[in-house]
């Protein structure tokens, strides 16, 4: 089990002010500003905070994550039918609406607007996460909502916990190399964790350990690492598995994702994709912000969460194939390479958006050449068009 899951905090442990978030959520109804925006770093215990309250006053939480409901559609389907339902518990409800920082500020998607909106007319109270609350496009958000800082999380405040997971796993550390530990996640409590679990499952919880933990630089086969992710329930095996694997995390994904339902069934598998899909989620935020902090979040999750989704190992031996979905990608982008070259310079010569220009625009132009229409010479010659683009043009 990983050790985040296993040692999730109560509210008095989150070490952060939950006292604010707490008489927030408890007196919402009094509250002026409908909304407490909760914003700071990575791994400092923002979500965790917000899951000890609900747990600790049985509030059922309604999370969603905005990266995956960014238009004003998507956000008042989730959002705006759970405030219409009662708890199924018969209790209150928690809205969280997570990762803020990859909600569209293009105003044409309204993703922003809806959520203000939305929680201005709430009877339950509302939760919101980012990591930065100052970007421009949350300007309207952040004058109508209650903002709380949760800062980096100093060496001194994070040693206490990490010392606790050490006793309760019989670990035999010191003080220096938890404070070592500590100090390299630069406040980020979730990192120091992940660490601590990596170092002790390599039985390397020394200095030289924490020194060498992003210094592996032999080679694997991505095989051999599949099947020490899926023959052990023992996390300690599975979680170095990707780190000799010559290849980047895109490819070992995609590598387990298509041979997970040939090891995994019924709730093994589900669990599985669980961690599968969480790492995802990770990943994307490494794209959007370049935090590549996340990276180890990924790994443990895609190695030790997935050990340890199973009860028991598959005792047939499987033959792992590479995904077909590269090949797919790769086929379906040369399909469609030449419409959005096209597309492109449309928009270069009209001064319109790319999306304007494929939607609104090429289809026009495509129907008159393939009507062989007098203007395509023209065309052809003002948008500076190959004999590629021609071909495809007329068909």
């Amino acid at each position: 089990m990983l050790w985040l899951d296993k040692y999730k905090p109560k509210l008095e442990e989150v070490p952060q002010n939950t006292t604010l978030l707490e008489n927030y959520v408890l007196n919402y109804l009094k509250q002026k500003k409908k909304a407490l925006l909760i914003h700071g770093p990575a791994g400092t215990g923002k979500t965790a905070a917000v899951y000890a309250l609900a747990k600790k006053h049985n509030l059922e939480l309604v999370e969603i994550n905005a990266s995956d409901y960014r238009t004003a559609k998507e956000i008042e389907a989730k959002i705006g039918t759970a405030m219409k339902q009662q708890s199924l518990f018969g209790g209150s409800k928690l809205i969280l609406v997570d990762e803020l920082d990859g909600i569209s500020g293009v105003k044409d998607r309204g993703g922003i607007t809806e959520l203000v909106k939305l929680f201005q007319k709430s009877t339950f109270p509302f939760i919101l996460i980012a990591n930065d609350a100052w970007d421009k496009k949350f300007n309207s958000l952040r004058t109508k909502s209650q903002l709380l800082e949760y800062s980096a999380i100093e060496t001194n405040n994070m040693l206490p916990v990490l010392l606790n997971i050490a006793t309760k796993e019989n670990l035999p550390v010191d003080e220096i190399v938890l404070k070592t530990i500590a100090r390299r996640s630069g406040g980020d409590l979730r990192g120091a964790i992940i660490d601590l679990q990596i170092l002790a499952a390599a039985d390397e919880l020394t200095i030289d350990g924490i020194n060498t933990l992003s210094e592996r630089e032999q080679s694997e086969t991505i095989k051999n690492a599949l099947v020490k992710i899926f023959k052990t329930t023992d996390p300690s095996v599975a979680l170095g598995a990707l780190n000799l694997v010559d290849q980047n995390i895109d490819e070992s994904m995609l590598w387990i994702d298509e041979n997970l339902p040939k090891e995994y069934y019924g709730t093994d598998l589900a669990r599985a994709y669980n961690a599968l899909a969480k790492a995802d989620v990770y990943k994307g935020r490494i794209m959007r912000w370049q935090y590549w902090r996340y990276l180890s979040y990924v790994n443990v999750l895609i190695t030790a969460g997935i050990a340890v989704a199973k009860d028991q190992k598959n005792p047939k031996m499987i033959d792992y194939e590479r995904t077909q979905r590269i090949l797919k990608i790769w086929m379906a982008n040369q399909k469609y390479a030449k419409r959005k070259r096209v597309a492109a310079k449309i928009a270069h010569a009209t001064h319109c958006s790319h999306k304007k220009a494929l939607q609104e625009t090429l289809p026009n132009i495509q129907y008159l050449f393939k009507q062989g229409h007098t203007t395509t010479d023209l065309i052809a010659e003002e948008l500076d068009l190959d004999e590629e683009e021609l071909e495809w043009l007329r068909k």
